[in-house]
C-alpha cells in the first residue's frame, strides 16, 4: 500500500508536471533542400488551473521554429479555452497548422482505465467497433478553431493546405479524428500534388488504415498523437496500450510506416497532458518534439 501510494504520488504529483523537449531528426526532404525545424505539441488536455504547463509552452516559441503542428486534444475542461490562446499565443507567432481530436470535441468523462485494456483484447477503439457515448458534455472547439484561424494556422480538417516558410512550399495534407470516425480520406487521397517543395501528412490518432493510406500515397512523413505514449508505462516495458489499433513498439517516437510496398516515416507524439479524471504519467513523461527534417540519403 506504502509503495502504491508512493508511486501515484510520483505519477500524479511529479511526473505528470515533469514536461520535455525531445529532439529528432528525420531524413525526408528532396536532396539540395535546407533542413526545416517543426514544432510538433499534441494532447494538451488543457484543464483551467494550469499555470505551469500554460508557462511550458509559452517557453517552446524560444526554439523559433521553421512551423508549428498542433495534432489535436487541446482540451480537457469545458473553460479551458482562454489558457489554451494563452498558452499558445507565442507559438502562434509561427507559420502552423492543427487537426482536431476527439477531446476538442466532447469532454472527457470518468472511465475505468481497465477499458483500454479490455478494447486491446477486442480490436475496438473508440467508435471503432464500439457503440456511441450518450450524454457527454461538448467542447466549445469552435472558438479554438477561430483562434487558429485568427492566427494564420491552417485548419487541416480532412482537407489540404500550403505554408511557406522563407520561400519553402510545404503541403499539408491532414484528417479529422480517427478514433470517432470523422476521418474522411476518400476527399484528400491522390498523394502529395508534386508542385511543392516537401508534402507530409498529419492526423490526431495513428490508425492504421489511415496510415496505410498516407503511405500508399507516397507521403514521406506522418505526424500523429493520440497514444499519450501509453500513460502508464513499465519500466524496461514500454506501454501496455496504445488507444487504438497501432502496435505498442510505435506508442511514441519515430518509426516506419510500410504499406503496399511503400514506406513513411511515422512520428507519434506522447503529448503533454492527461485526461482530467486520470491526471497521471508514469514511465512516460510529458513531452513536446522538435523535429529536423533534413535531406534524405
Amino acid at each position: 500500500m506504502a509503495a502504491g501510494a508512493a508511486g501515484l504520488a510520483y505519477s500524479a504529483g511529479f511526473e505528470a508536471r515533469s514536461f520535455r523537449l525531445r529532439r529528432v531528426t528525420v531524413p525526408v526532404l528532396p536532396p539540395g533542400m535546407r533542413p526545416l525545424r517543426v514544432l510538433q505539441v499534441s494532447d494538451i488536455h488543457m484543464v483551467s488551473g494550469q499555470r505551469k504547463k500554460q508557462r511550458w509552452l509559452q517557453s517552446l516559441a524560444g526554439l523559433r521554429p521553421d512551423f508549428v503542428i498542433n495534432t489535436g486534444d487541446n482540451l480537457s475542461d469545458t473553460g479551458g479555452v482562454p489558457e489554451v490562446m494563452d498558452a499558445l499565443g507565442p507559438l502562434m507567432e509561427f507559420p502552423g497548422a492543427y487537426v482536431f481530436g476527439s477531446n476538442d470535441y466532447y469532454g472527457p468523462r470518468l472511465r475505468n482505465p481497465a477499458r483500454y485494456l479490455l478494447e486491446k483484447v477486442s480490436g475496438r477503439h473508440g467508435l471503432n467497433g464500439n457503440a456511441p457515448v450518450v450524454g457527454v458534455p461538448r467542447n466549445p472547439w469552435e472558438d479554438i478553431r477561430d483562434g487558429f484561424d485568427e492566427a494564420g494556422w491552417l485548419n487541416l480538417t480532412n482537407t489540404r493546405g500550403v505554408l511557406k516558410v522563407e520561400g519553402v512550399s510545404i503541403e499539408l495534407t491532414g484528417l479529422d479524428d480517427p478514433h470517432i470516425k470523422r476521418d474522411r480520406y476518400a476527399q484528400v487521397a491522390g498523394g502529395p500534388s508534386g508542385t511543392y517543395d516537401f508534402s507530409m501528412g498529419v492526423v490526431h490518432a495513428p490508425y492504421l488504415r489511415v496510415l496505410d493510406a498516407f503511405t500508399a500515397d507516397r507521403y514521406p512523413l506522418i505526424l500523429a498523437g493520440h497514444t499519450h505514449g501509453g500513460q502508464l508505462c513499465i519500466p524496461f516495458y514500454g506501454a501496455l496500450v496504445t488507444n487504438c489499433d497501432l502496435d505498442t513498439d510505435r506508442v511514441k517516437g519515430l518509426s516506419r510506416h510500410t504499406a503496399e510496398g511503400r514506406t513513411s516515416f511515422l512520428h507519434v507524439s506522447a503529448g503533454c497532458g492527461t485526461n482530467r479524471y486520470t491526471p497521471v504519467r508514469f514511465a512516460c513523461p510529458p513531452e513536446a518534439t522538435l523535429l529536423t527534417l533534413v535531406e534524405r540519403q
